[in-house]
């Protein structure tokens, strides 16, 4: 009689947590799934396009060290009939085709297992040119939930009846369209796992980024000392941090009034200041 090894009994890793899971592994990688971690679910057709540049830099780092997890969900299982059909004509007529609510919604219910139901712990996302722009203080809100999904929308939109039903956030890159919403989704990911404890290593460069205290950043300056007849400001070799630390307040609000008016409009009427002085 031959007997069978027995399996090794299963190990504690501490945060580590292991999980069965429908991903397909050239999307999950070899990255470590460290319970309560940061992480990103993202409902795409095109789940490949993910990490993307997530992956490289301090961002990919990140990610393979198991500070922040990406989940892409793949919209195309979810569709309807032989064809796998997502999309249908637009109510009314029109060109182009609309997301069903009926494949969506099923996208989201998936996205949503494990999830708090509150959208302060797991905001929902749809990534659209009418929504409200982006900004460093909505990175911020993200980065302080558990994660969040986002879904990213292709054709002529999404049946506006799902968006109602989940409560979903509509948020926009900026005043232009793109064919789709993954190159949108790995912009504010970007902005958003960067401010997450551990990334970047100095928490104070956070603080001095643009659009950080709503100004833009001052400018930065690094050897040599003397580039092609342009030398750095001589108060930045002073010494004196006191003085380095005006000049650079000096420089974002100059910068910042004339790049950016509507910017120093708002930080000027938070800090009591005239946004007409100069």
């Amino acid at each position: 009689m031959t007997l069978k090894p027995k399996s090794p009994p299963s190990k504690s890793h501490g945060r580590l947590s292991i999980r069965a899971s429908a991903q397909p592994r050239d999307l999950m990688g070899d990255r470590p799934d460290i319970k309560g971690a940061w992480k990103a679910k993202i409902i795409t057709l095109f789940p490949q396009a993910f990490p993307g540049v997530l992956g490289q830099s301090l961002t990919g780092r990140a990610l393979d060290q198991g500070l922040w997890a990406l989940d892409p969900i793949d919209l195309r299982p979810f569709g309807i009939g032989k064809h796998k059909n997502v999309d249908d004509t637009p109510a009314g007529g029109g060109a182009g085709m609309v997301l069903r609510a009926d494949v969506v919604d099923a996208a989201l219910r998936r996205a949503a297992e494990g999830t708090p139901p509150s959208r302060t712990d797991w905001p929902v996302v749809y990534l659209s040119p009418r929504g409200r722009p982006f900004d460093q203080a909505t990175a911020r809100r993200w980065a302080k939930a558990d994660g969040l999904t986002m879904l990213c929308g292709r054709f002529e939109g999404v049946d506006q009846r799902v968006l109602d039903h989940h409560r979903i956030e509509e948020v926009s890159l900026g005043d232009f369209v793109l064919t789709g919403g993954e190159i949108a989704a790995q912009a504010m990911i970007d902005a958003t796992v960067r401010l997450l404890p551990g990334v970047l290593g100095n928490e104070a460069s956070t603080e001095e980024e643009s659009h950080s205290n709503g100004l833009l950043e001052h400018p930065q300056y690094t050897r040599p000392a003397d580039w092609q007849g342009r030398a750095i400001p001589e108060v930045l070799l002073s010494g004196n941090h006191g003085k380095i630390e005006q000049w650079r307040r000096e420089m974002s609000e100059e910068l910042t009034r004339e790049r950016r008016p509507d910017l120093w409009k708002t930080f000027a009427k938070a800090q009591g200041l005239d946004s007409d002085t100069e």
